[in-house]
């Protein structure tokens, strides 16, 4: 470990652009469960598909009352040691931009500028209107909801409101997509954090970057499909492993 440690904190060393990109096990360790994983929220109650969202108001009302649900669990979590790292390496210079799958602005709550920080699921700290994009906060629409028994419509246009995250079936955001691609075309190591590697097209941006030979990283506490391709693999901890890396930096 100690010497995986210090190849790590070696290629950050080297790199002016690198880009790293998150998934659900670098936020697990602030306390938010899994989704997708065995014995994750998604194994135990299906997700609701954006058609059915649009179409059906109880689906939408099932979808507010979930995310009221989690409200408490969102409110409450911190970022770790591992958003910290990734931070500091930004500060640093060392680090271009974070591409995450995760959806609880951790990264920005840990220091990182939001202009750095590509969203490639969304966010669910606020919601936006689906027609005007529109934005509004969750606390006012948890009022209405209880008080009225569904979300509001947008105040702007009467549109459908949702969180800003990304749903089953929905489009994933063009904007954000061009941000990451542009990013990964720029960057000159890729360092994947709490990723399982297995869900597109997120999941195509550290391929991207090996294409083009820059070397790939996982720091991952279970193998991926993409362990193969990379020049360094660590099964750890993300947070002790990055707390060491960058205090051998």
């Amino acid at each position: 470990m100690t010497d995986q440690v210090s190849q790590l904190a070696g290629m950050l060393a080297a790199a002016s652009s690198a880009v790293v990109f998150t998934g659900a096990g670098i936020s697990t360790e602030s306390g938010i469960p899994d989704f997708r994983s065995p014995g994750g929220i998604w194994t135990r109650m299906m997700p609701i598909d954006f058609s059915d969202y649009l179409a059906d108001p109880d689906a939408r009302r099932e979808s507010w009352r979930r995310r009221f649900e989690m409200e408490e669990t969102w409110n409450a979590v911190r970022p770790n040691a591992g958003h910290r790292a990734v931070a500091e390496l930004a500060a640093r210079g060392i680090v271009s931009h974070v591409i995450t799958q995760n959806i609880d602005a951790l990264h920005q709550a840990s220091g990182v500028p939001a202009d750095r920080v590509i969203e490639l699921h969304g966010n669910t700290t606020y919601a936006k209107c689906l027609d005007c994009q529109a934005r509004m906060e969750i606390a006012d629409i948890r009022r209405h909801f209880e008080a009225h028994g569904d979300a509001p419509a947008c105040g702007a246009c009467g549109g459908i409101v949702k969180t800003a995250t990304i749903s089953f079936g929905q489009a994933m955001p063009e904007g954000e997509m061009a941000r990451a691609h542009r990013a990964t075309e720029g960057c000159d190591l890729m360092l994947v954090l709490g990723s399982s590697l297995g869900v597109y097209p997120a999941a195509g941006f550290p391929l991207l970057a090996c294409r083009r030979g820059v070397p790939l990283v996982i720091v991952n506490r279970e193998p991926t499909p993409q362990d193969r391709f990379a020049e360094l693999v660590i099964r750890d901890e993300i947070g002790p492993t990055m707390d060491s890396v960058i205090g051998a930096l």
